[in-house]
């Protein structure tokens, strides 16, 4: 993956940082008194370096990132007889993107490549905002 697709990756995940943390900070401000955590993610009105204090704030959260070669269902009887050598026949078809999922959300689609001698993912979709939104509901 080149310089310039990490970099754009990672500003569509600044900016979403930024917009996610910018939905808290309005939602914290619209709420009604009563038992708030009292947590503030913002620099606070548009500030400067407010959007990369609240990016910070989130940099070193771990998160759960699978990618997803396909899936199947079984009856038990069939699982149970699945020997060294067996085949198990995927859903998807030989060279369709492989999905990327964080923390079970699909964010992007690529394809297997090799690096080093280990499995990697060249990313070659990245899954839009209102697509991710759409997702949710």
């Amino acid at each position: 993956m080149s310089e310039d697709s990490l970099e754009n990756l990672a500003d569509k995940l600044a900016e979403e940082a930024a917009a996610m943390t910018a939905a808290m900070d309005g939602e914290e401000s619209s709420s009604s008194g009563g038992g708030g955590s009292g947590a503030s993610f913002g620099g606070g009105g548009g500030a400067p370096g407010g959007k990369d204090r609240n990016l910070q704030l989130i940099l070193d959260i771990p998160l759960r990132v699978t990618v997803e070669l396909g899936r199947t269902k079984m009856p038990v009887s069939e699982l149970l007889n699945l020997t060294q050598g067996s085949v198990i026949e995927l859903s998807k078809l030989a060279g369709e993107p492989m999905e990327v999922l964080v923390n079970d959300k699909l964010i992007a689609r690529g394809e297997a490549v090799v690096v080093n001698e280990k499995f990697g993912i060249r990313l070659t979709d990245i899954i839009s905002t209102s697509e991710r939104i759409e997702q949710l509901g």
